[in-house]
């Protein structure tokens, strides 16, 4: 009887790690449904509830990154990193060795580190998934002993061997896709009005302060547009603070904490104001409207405002620095609202650079290393 193919994959710590990777297994799933999965995460991360939701079993380390803060709680985390370091390590060679995987799948966060590292050692086939235009330290170290590395911008030779290199793009979610048809069931589940252009500002999940403040700060000059509606995504973290604000109270502003059904409001909108995180992006491009980007400061490297350049220098996308916004995000809402032409070059542009099949292309670089196909293996009683 031939030997079941087993899929290993790591990542995790937020949705632009999860995700990706539970797209990727559906995706391999569907092209060998005889597969075996195993996720690793890191204990108490979002990847723990998520991915056993889609169906996938997970082993979880005692992981967590190193902090750059001089707080005292900065501190006394990082004495213990080492430590931490060092049990992720002895169980992820553990995991390596029971599990017996053909291909390691890497999607970045705190558990792909000690993980690809312990499969590289065993000469098991790896795969790197890097989202971003700028490659993480971790993901340049382990691309050395790589066999190959995923990618969603041009120019990521300069991290990587050239050699190894797979132009993929960053896998998404599926019900994005031809939202044309979607557009009235959009506006009816918001409550949202034909007559008026429909502008969506996503801070994510927690919320972004910039964003929110961009708004809030500006209650005359939002009462003064009536020709426009706004759906305003503050996040969990800041529902209270702004719940209440005169902005919200507008009657063509809507706030919500958070979103449901973000198919739905893409395709509602008609201008998407969004930070510049690698998943985000992957899908703006997908959905092929006109974006205004937002790229936050607090992330490592500055990759988010690489991540937006990418587009901005093929006129995909407008962007505002982050430190510039409140005084002038809503002017460039106005700008690009009043220029028809250009809101159809910006929706031109970036849908032009989506990759809606990046799930299986991948799936076929990771079943090509293991030296299978997409046929099911037969098996013999």
């Amino acid at each position: 009887m031939a030997r079941q193919l087993r899929i290993l994959i790591t990542g995790g710590g937020t949705g632009g790690h999860v995700f990706p990777a539970i797209a990727i297994a559906d995706a391999i799933k569907a092209l060998r449904p005889d597969a075996e999965f195993l996720f690793v995460g890191a204990l108490g991360k979002m990847e723990m509830e998520r991915v056993p939701q889609a169906g996938y079993a997970i082993e979880g380390l005692n992981i967590a990154g190193f902090q750059r803060g001089f707080s005292l709680n900065s501190i006394l985390r990082n004495l213990s990193f080492p430590f931490k370091l060092f049990s992720s390590t002895q169980k992820a060679k553990r995991i390596i060795r029971q599990f017996k995987p053909d291909v390691v799948v890497g999607t970045g966060g705190y558990a792909s580190g000690p993980v690809m590292r312990a499969a590289q050692q065993k000469n098991i086939p790896t795969v790197i998934q890097e989202q971003n235009s700028y490659a993480g330290v971790t993901n340049r170290l382990l691309a050395k002993n790589a066999s190959r590395i995923c990618v969603a911008y041009d120019g990521m030779e300069a991290y990587f061997p050239a050699d190894r290199l797979v132009f993929t793009g960053n896998p998404v979610r599926q019900d994005i896709l031809d939202l044309d048809k979607k557009r009235k069931e959009g506006l009816a589940y918001y409550n949202l009005s034909e007559k008026l252009k429909t502008v969506v500002v996503i801070g994510g999940s927690l919320g972004a302060r910039t964003l929110n403040r961009s708004l809030a700060e500006h209650t005359e000059t939002l009462a003064g547009h009536t020709e426009i509606q706004v759906l305003w995504q503050c996040g969990r973290f800041y529902e209270n603070e702004y719940s209440a604000c005169a902005t919200a109270q507008l009657p063509n502003v809507q706030l919500r904490a958070f979103i449901d059904r973000m198919d739905l409001l893409y395709a509602a909108a008609d201008l998407i104001v969004s930070r510049a995180g690698a998943l985000s992006i992957s899908e703006l491009c997908l959905v092929g409207k006109p974006v205004i980007l937002v790229p936050s400061p607090n992330v490592a490297e500055d990759h988010q405002t690489k991540n937006a350049m990418a587009l901005v220098e093929k006129n995909a996308a407008r962007l505002v620095r982050d430190a510039e916004a409140v005084e002038t995000l809503l002017p460039e809402v106005f700008k690009v609202l009043e220029n028809e032409a250009l809101q159809f070059s910006l929706g031109e542009n970036i849908r032009h650079l989506g990759k809606p099949k990046a799930a299986s292309l991948i799936a076929e670089t990771v079943l090509e290393l293991a030296g299978g196909s997409a046929n099911p293996v037969k098996t013999e009683n």
